[in-house]
């Protein structure tokens, strides 16, 4: 469904006309040199565009608003291959919009210490030039990342991918649609926010459909459409028809098919209405016999974002997380899911954070099989709702979580080892979770609270603090992360330095 090679970054290369035809031409053969070789080794979800060495003020801004118009161009990479005087960039600078990477490389990787002499020099001169490049972004105050390596390094090459990812995920927002069926959850704060300000920010739009615009197109699925989806499950999942709370074969089966309906009626409302996420609210189902479970589940797997009880925050972040990851392989991970803290381990030594949701944790992170069960919900007085059930999978992750602060929005993200529970969990019939926050439970947990970071949250095992990092940079919102080397005294003084820092920023 996420295709990141529809975008493209530009390779920029930064000169001047004083060295001679010979050096630019050989200036224009390196960079060349190293975006084929790039796009042919690297491995980048999308290709880099190598364009003529920039020269004068007025290519360059011609370029740069260029990049601008082209909805193709998801962000710039520029490097100084020679000295480029940073004036001539302060126009174009000023009129850029999206993403910039400065890549302080070069083309050789070793001094030839026996045969430098001044061409050479001239030739290869990155580390004066991106310096002076360095400068005036500095001193413009412009969103930026400077990646430094040898171009040709894996190291690098990670990076500026990484970086890539986050800013295909920054351009998919700015044509995001998050539907919101329904409003937040009545009476709490954090799943609410300012959805104008989260359009200038980001581009995400939230617009509201009621229930029975969805209730709608449900009614127009066919029983052949829910019998073949009933089908797909049945081949592709283990259908649990006996869960021990009397419920009879048929009754699951019929629970089921619901879900399969829902899942129809939304995946064509989704594509009649340009959605790419969308949320939902157990307080707002007339019309619909049960909550959306299996549902949901089946759509997060398939890329779309996804937020319970009206958080079109979370769900746009999910749908991020989608973007970020989206074709990529890691071996032993799968990938990202929406995500809730739900209740502590507190004995000595065993401290840890299990997190869940009532349905609608993506299968794409489950560690086997997943079982389609129906179980009574608790919860918002409909049907009991069929979901997939399955504990996750190990290792290192994070979570993360978007927050309207009233006058910016922040990105709260914590580092998580996922752990295998102590003891199986016979009678927690959902998607579950169990991780060792960074660096404990108790400071993890207190410097959570303390930046008001959200209980629903986006969970990835792929996406790295850095990247989130640079997306925030990119959209211009504050980030807190909370690692191995937090301290409580440290986040209190981050948190008073951001605010002062943002206050500037309104």
């Amino acid at each position: 469904m996420i295709d990141l090679s529809q975008y493209e970054f530009w390779f920029l290369t930064g000169s001047q006309d004083l060295y001679g035809e010979e050096t630019l031409k050989q200036v224009a053969i390196n960079s060349k040199k190293i975006v084929d070789e790039l796009n042919a080794k690297a491995g980048f979800p999308c290709k880099l565009v190598w364009k003529e060495t920039l020269l004068t003020p007025d290519s360059i801004h011609k370029t740069l608003e260029c990049a601008n118009a082209d909805d193709k161009c998801a962000g710039v990479i520029i490097w100084c291959h020679t000295f480029s005087p940073a004036k001539m960039w302060i126009r174009g600078l000023n009129a850029y919009k999206k993403p910039l990477l400065q890549l302080n490389t070069q083309f050789n990787m070793e001094i030839p210490y026996a045969t430098m002499d001044m061409d050479f020099m001239n030739l290869n001169q990155s580390a004066h030039g991106d310096r002076e490049f360095g400068f005036i972004t500095s001193r413009m105050d412009l969103p930026r990342k400077v990646i430094v390596g040898h171009w040709s390094l894996e190291r690098t090459q990670k990076r500026i991918a990484d970086w890539i990812r986050a800013a295909c995920a920054v351009a998919d927002g700015k044509t995001l649609r998050v539907l919101r069926f329904g409003d937040n959850m009545r009476e709490v704060a954090v799943t609410d926010g300012d959805k104008v300000e989260a359009m200038i920010k980001f581009g995400w739009s939230v617009p509201y459909y009621g229930i029975g615009d969805l209730v709608a197109y449900m009614n127009d699925v066919s029983e052949s459409d829910v019998n073949a989806l009933f089908d797909e499950y049945n081949a592709k999942y283990e259908i649990v028809y006996d869960c021990g709370n009397g419920f009879t074969k048929d009754f699951v089966i019929g629970q089921i098919k619901e879900q399969a309906k829902i899942e129809i009626a939304l995946r064509r409302f989704l594509k009649d209405n340009d959605g790419k996420a969308l949320c939902t609210n157990f307080q707002d189902l007339h019309g619909m016999k049960q909550l959306p479970g299996l549902a949901i589940q089946r759509l997060l797997a398939d890329g779309y974002g996804f937020g319970a009880e009206g958080d079109w925050k979370t769900s746009a972040l999910v749908r991020t997380f989608k973007v970020m990851t989206a074709g990529q392989t890691v071996a032993g991970k799968k990938g990202n899911a929406f995500m809730e803290d739900y209740t502590y381990n507190l004995v000595p030594g065993k401290e840890a954070n299990m997190g869940s949701h009532m349905l609608e944790v993506d299968p794409e992170i489950a560690v086997s099989k997943p079982k389609i069960e129906v179980h009574h919900l608790g919860i918002g007085d409909k049907e009991p709702p069929a979901r997939m059930v399955f504990n996750t999978l190990e290792g290192e992750g994070l979570v993360a979580a978007v927050v309207d602060m009233g006058d910016r929005f922040r990105c709260v993200v914590n580092e998580i080892n996922v752990i295998p529970p102590e003891a199986p969990l016979p009678k927690l019939p959902v998607a579950r979770m169990l991780w060792k926050p960074y660096p404990n439970l108790e400071t993890s947990a207190e410097a959570w609270i303390l930046a008001g970071g959200g209980h629903h949250t986006a969970f990835s095992n792929i996406i790295t603090t850095e990247q989130l990092r640079d997306w925030a940079e990119m959209v211009g919102i504050e980030c807190v992360a909370i690692d191995k080397n937090t301290t409580i005294p440290q986040i209190r003084n981050e948190l008073r330095w951001n605010a002062a820092f943002w206050s500037t920023r309104r």
